[in-house]
């Protein structure tokens, strides 16, 4: 029944949703950190994130459009555009809510339902989200939450026919296992995958805005993000002086309980995020790299920032991506070297590059083969604009005036006019 149910009731609903996820962005912030240690304001800045997806596709609702087309006197064609069904999705714990709404909200305001499968990580943040949709007006079983093992509901979500299209954000491993277990099923997909993102600082580069768009892309969430900056790449002439700035500000950090005022970075996730974080920093250490200001340490789950050094392409920090506190520096001398080495990677979801060379600005944004690039800024992620990767990065996007399109369908209608 949503299908035939009136665009703008939809998005009446999406709207009634958003406006009940922002009167108890306190209590969404509050679970989210006991789940994930997320500090609490950065928390609280994500339920307003999130949040956005539902009033950008309320809105969307309202704008689908077709296509009336007449190639003779006699014909006309009518494209239209249909919602695909009952859709899927695999949500990762990083951005608990975000990453639930950001492909919910262009599903229900398509006339689509959705089945979400929460990370085992963080539970209660997705139910929390769907007891304010139900509040929010949304019939019951149009959104569904299974919580549990991926193991064992992934499969089912993957090989029913009923499900129509999966969205999926995570690891690129798990991606192409998805792909592959979709393949009898002949689903739509849409992967949001691994990242392994470059950020290059031109010696025109404004340096304190380099710094501030550095710290703002790098250690939000610990480092625990898919467009956090993983690899950066400074021009010698600035070099020194980045670095020198940059430790700075990470020496300034404040790593804490989550809950506790005034903590910028939280624990990782796990003791296998530790161990990765740990293996980077001692690999690329005992290979010639060292340490810029704030010293490296560890404490359970809580790992300091760091900023590295004379980081080089054969340490493991330069291939891998580490989600994690960590920020590698690498030296270079010409654009061209800096771009060749951005690309020099299998994966294409996030890049930044800073510099105030207009002609550079051109020539090095259309080079770098990411699906998003940042020019200036270390933050790229919005309801208004499309968001993904290329390569081993994923397919579609989420976001934007496209986002809807992922979850519909197009019909074409051949009509015959007698008389004309």
């Amino acid at each position: 029944q949503w299908r035939r149910t009136p665009a703008a009731q939809r998005a009446e609903i999406l709207t009634a949703w958003h406006g009940l996820m922002m009167r108890h962005a306190d209590d969404l912030a509050r679970i989210m950190t006991l789940e994930q240690g997320k500090p609490l304001a950065e928390a609280k800045g994500e339920v307003v994130y999130a949040a956005s997806f539902l009033k950008w596709f309320a809105a969307e609702a309202e704008r689908m459009e077709g296509e009336t087309l007449a190639p003779a006197a006699d014909r006309r064609i009518l494209v239209m555009k249909e919602p695909v069904g009952v859709t899927a999705a695999i949500t990762p714990w990083n951005f608990p809510l975000a990453m639930i709404t950001r492909k919910c909200g262009p599903a229900i305001a398509a006339g689509c339902s959705m089945v979400i499968k929460p990370s085992e990580l963080t539970p209660y943040s997705a139910l929390a989200l769907a007891v304010l949709a139900e509040r929010a007006g949304l019939p019951p079983g149009l959104l569904s939450i299974v919580t549990g093992h991926a193991r064992e509901i992934g499969p089912e979500l993957t090989g029913s026919p009923i499900v129509r299209k999966l969205s999926f954000t995570g690891s690129t491993a798990v991606g192409a296992l998805l792909m592959r277990q979709c393949a009898d099923t002949i689903k739509r997909l849409s992967l949001e995958l691994g990242g392994n993102a470059p950020l290059i600082v031109f010696d025109d580069a404004d340096l304190d805005v380099a710094v501030a768009g550095t710290m703002a892309s790098k250690f939000r969430n610990a480092g625990q993000t898919c467009v956090c900056a993983n690899r950066a790449y400074v021009q010698d002439g600035i070099y020194d002086a980045f670095a020198a700035r940059l430790a700075a500000e990470v020496a300034a950090l404040t790593v804490g309980d989550g809950l506790a005022p005034g903590v910028q970075i939280g624990p990782l996730i796990n003791d296998a995020a530790v161990a990765k974080v740990k293996a980077h920093v001692e690999d690329a250490l005992a290979k010639g790299a060292r340490i810029v200001g704030r010293p490296f340490a560890i404490d359970g789950r809580f790992v300091d920032p760091v900023v590295l050094a004379d980081v080089t392409a054969d340490m493991r920090i330069a291939c891998e991506e580490t989600f994690g506190p960590v920020l590698p520096l690498f030296r270079f001398t010409s654009e061209e070297a800096a771009v060749a080495q951005a690309n020099a990677t299998p994966f294409g979801l996030a890049s930044y590059f800073f510099t105030r060379d207009l002609d550079r600005a051109w020539r090095v944004g259309a080079a770098l083969d990411f699906g998003m690039v940042g020019l200036n800024t270390g933050t790229i992620s919005t309801a208004t604009a499309p968001f993904g990767g290329v390569k081993q990065s994923g397919l579609g996007r989420e976001g934007g005036r496209v986002g809807i399109e992922e979850f519909l369908e197009l019909k074409t209608l051949h009509v015959a006019l007698a008389g004309a």
